[in-house]
């Protein structure tokens, strides 16, 4: 590391390259082959080629996150709590499409076709101890504990935790398996995890354990620094919870009818990471269980997608985008990719796992979509059934609603941000700069969503 004020000359990378060590790792890598141009083509998908339903969704609900750090005044270094938003965003696809032929859109206007929501989180980090609570560690996990039990879609529903409690109970009947945890408890880390539900005492050390203890997500906690990716990770597993949260609050009322006119576009992949991931499968099962019950109403799957709007598969979709000589648009507009596992390990994640990608922490699968502008988006549609996970193939009726979900990206994707959707822009937007918070706006939301439902 330079001091400060130093600056590194060209000197030492004209070394590095230089360095028979690094010629010799070189000449041991393995080098992809990419698949040549006449087997891309085979697997493209034309919009044209694929029928659309007749009954287009009219609303986008949007959910994103956003998380920052910031020191805490309490005489420790270092000390440090994490701020984290999770928006929903409501938008009326029906007034933008009429908006948009104006020449000139009033911007008032136009931002009445949208109404948001967010929940705010703030939790410990290094050196924050609330209470009566042993540890930065021990204040983590009860904080998180208490976020999930304040937190409420609607105000006389089911709470967020009740609703991760839900899915907690189907991990215990379904996936238990019979290596657990070690315990959360300093001084007992070598005792199996005890399960249970809500807050409830720890038989080894008689101090509180807590159902969210599950998400393991404390084992993340750097105890001497800063714990952005700790953070990161919890931003993430309460968007997906959120999002669970919500079909469900729509079940308990009564109002899956509504549900055929909205398509739910979160940011991201459909994936849950780290120390959480079990929460992939659960969700698979309850959005699987969720879809046939309104299936049996408006007869066609959710319409749910997620965008990711950079890493490994966004790049990748720029380099089969672009000629040899680095001419641009190879790839046609207006036309998808869908990836199989097999594509996947040879082309952008390397592997030779028989393990398929995704397998134990995706309840969605990806495919490449080119606009009608030519703007390049890596989407990730929900998966209901078997067929539709199995990644040996990939057809498009294993790509639930594909021709909606093209035409829903044509009509999104954000000139300003060309690896996006103005939905989860504006979602962003909200939760990074929040305007409505503490407002119970959802119940507006909803009332809205059905009033346009009944038209």
């Amino acid at each position: 590391m330079s001091f400060e004020g130093e600056f590194a000359s060209y000197e030492p990378l004209r070394r590095l390259l230089d360095s028979s060590k690094v010629k010799a790792l070189q000449n041991r890598l393995k080098v992809r082959n990419p698949d040549n141009e006449e087997d891309i083509t085979k697997n493209i998908i034309k919009k044209e080629d694929i029928c659309q339903s007749q009954l287009q969704p009219d609303l986008a609900l949007a959910i994103d996150g956003s998380n920052i750090t910031a020191n805490a005044a309490n005489g420790f270094p270092g000390a440090e709590f994490g701020y984290i938003t999770i928006a929903s965003v409501l938008i009326d696809l029906k007034l933008v499409m009429k908006l948009e032929q104006s020449e000139f859109i009033n911007p008032k206007k136009f931002r009445d076709t949208e109404k948001a929501s967010t929940i705010e989180s703030v939790l410990p980090g290094c050196n924050v101890i609330i209470d009566d609570e042993k540890s930065a560690k021990a204040s983590l996990r009860r904080a998180l504990f208490e976020e999930l039990r304040s937190n409420i879609v609607f105000a006389d529903g089911e709470t967020l935790l009740d609703t991760y409690e839900y899915l907690f109970s189907i991990k215990r009947k379904k996936f238990s398996g019979h290596n657990l945890p070690k315990s959360p408890i300093e001084g007992f880390e070598e005792k199996d995890m005890i399960y249970d539900y809500g807050e409830y005492v720890c038989p080894y050390s008689n101090e509180a354990l807590f159902s969210t203890d599950a998400l393991r997500l404390h084992e993340l906690m750097n105890p001497s620094g800063s714990n952005g990716e700790m953070f990161g990770q919890i931003m993430s597993t309460l968007e997906k919870l959120w999002f669970i949260h919500i079909l469900r609050a729509f079940e308990k009322k009564g109002w899956l009818p509504t549900l055929r006119r909205i398509a739910f576009i979160m940011d991201g992949p459909l994936a849950v990471f780290s120390t959480s991931s079990w929460l992939a499968k659960v969700i698979e099962v309850e959005l699987t269980r969720l879809n046939d019950l309104q299936k049996k109403i408006n007869g066609q799957d959710l319409l749910i997608i997620g965008i990711e709007k950079s890493g490994a598969f966004f790049n990748h979709f720029l380099e089969i985008d672009m000629t040899i000589d680095g001419i641009r648009d190879k790839f046609p507009k207006q036309s998808a990719l869908l990836l199989t596992d097999n594509y996947i390990k040879k082309n952008i994640i390397f592997s030779e796992s028989t393990k398929t990608y995704g397998q134990d922490t995706y309840f969605g699968r990806k495919f490449f979509y080119k606009t009608s502008s030519g703007q390049k988006i890596v989407a990730v549609v929900g998966c209901f059934n078997e067929y539709q996970k199995d990644l040996t193939t990939a057809n498009p009726e294993q790509f639930s609603r594909l021709a909606d979900i093209m035409h829903l990206i044509d009509q999104l994707v954000s000139s300003r941000y060309p690896n996006s959707v103005s939905p989860l822009i504006s979602a962003h937007a909200e939760a990074s700069i929040p305007l409505n918070l503490g407002k119970r706006i959802f119940e507006d939301i909803a009332r809205e969503i059905r009033e346009k439902s009944k038209a």
